[in-house]
């Protein structure tokens, strides 16, 4: 009997989010018109998504005993997701991602990791992610978290699916340097730009059937306004994405996560789970920051 549904497993992260007239260049400047911080994270994001919708959820990762580590640890337990498996460092300080959002809802994110990458591989670990049905992973910054989970993936027992989103931090690595946790995925999500980074192919069709290949059973491309694209190489399907207002793409990957393998963990169809994918994307883009807009599982009664 699994304790959690999911369990996550990246990077920790507080956003410190600047609304800006515009995202500047080299030499350029802008303004800035407003001013937030909230917690953040992408497998963190995800996994707040999953407890929304129902879920039960822990997380894998690591904060210090700061300010900035006490808000993550909180806000996650207001949400209803298990802690006991964060790790906690006495020295060093909490990852902080420092953003900027345009009119437009475009982003440039910088990323100071902190203590994320010092995650070490433990019987602790393994134990923790064990006792989920799924395990969800992000990228990380550094290499040692990074290997910490290559060798996690190796170790868990096979009724513990993986599901795997790259960003682009893992995808700028080359598929040879993933290829153990693409092999390992039930579910590989990465968005068109890392997919095409990743396999050199320019159509998510073709790129989609390259990372088959290489053991992923599903790939679930995320094609931005234009919806995603979802193959286990016999089903193919695309689906539109919804059209709301933008207001914040930032987490709108994550929250597609969340949909899509809420659809997954519920046994619907794919098609159905991209729908459920998209809608999660659409509702998250309308509100500032990465959580904010994350639905509920009441919310989902809009899809019937």
């Amino acid at each position: 009997m699994s304790r959690f549904d999911v369990v996550g497993f990246g990077a920790l992260n507080v956003d410190r989010l600047f609304r800006v007239n515009r995202i500047a260049g080299a030499e350029e400047e802008s303004f800035i018109t407003s001013a937030e911080e909230a917690c953040g994270g992408s497998a963190a994001n995800t996994i707040v998504g999953l407890a929304r919708l129902g879920c039960k959820t822990g997380f894998i990762g690591k904060a210090s005993s700061d300010r900035e580590g006490e808000m993550l640890l909180q806000d996650f337990l207001k949400e209803g997701v298990d802690t006991s498996g964060i790790q906690k460092a006495d020295k060093g300080r909490t990852g902080v991602v420092t953003g900027y959002v345009d009119e437009k809802g475009q982003r440039a994110l910088y990323i100071d990791p902190g203590v994320n990458d010092t995650v070490e591989y433990g019987e602790h670990v393994l134990k923790y992610a064990s006792q989920g049905k799924l395990l969800h992973i992000t990228s990380f910054v550094g290499e040692k978290s990074f290997q910490t989970q290559k060798k996690l993936v190796e170790k868990l027992p096979e009724n513990v699916k993986v599901s795997f989103d790259p960003g682009a931090l893992y995808a700028r690595k080359g598929l040879a340097s993933i290829e153990p946790l693409i092999r390992a995925a039930f579910a590989f999500m990465p968005n068109e730009t890392e997919l095409r980074l990743l396999t050199g192919r320019a159509e998510p069709e073709q790129g989609a059937d390259s990372i088959l290949e290489k053991g992923a059973k599903i790939v679930a491309v995320k094609l931005g306004g234009k919806g995603c694209y979802v193959t286990d190489g016999k089903e193919r399907h695309f689906a539109n994405a919804f059209r709301v207002k933008v207001t914040d793409t930032t987490g709108a990957g994550d929250a597609f996560n969340a949909g899509f393998l809420y659809g997954l963990l519920k046994k619907k169809s794919f098609a159905e789970c991209a729908v459920i994918g998209n809608f999660a994307a659409s509702r998250s883009i309308t509100k500032m920051g990465a959580r904010t807009g994350l639905p509920t599982l009441k919310d989902l009664e809009l899809l019937r």
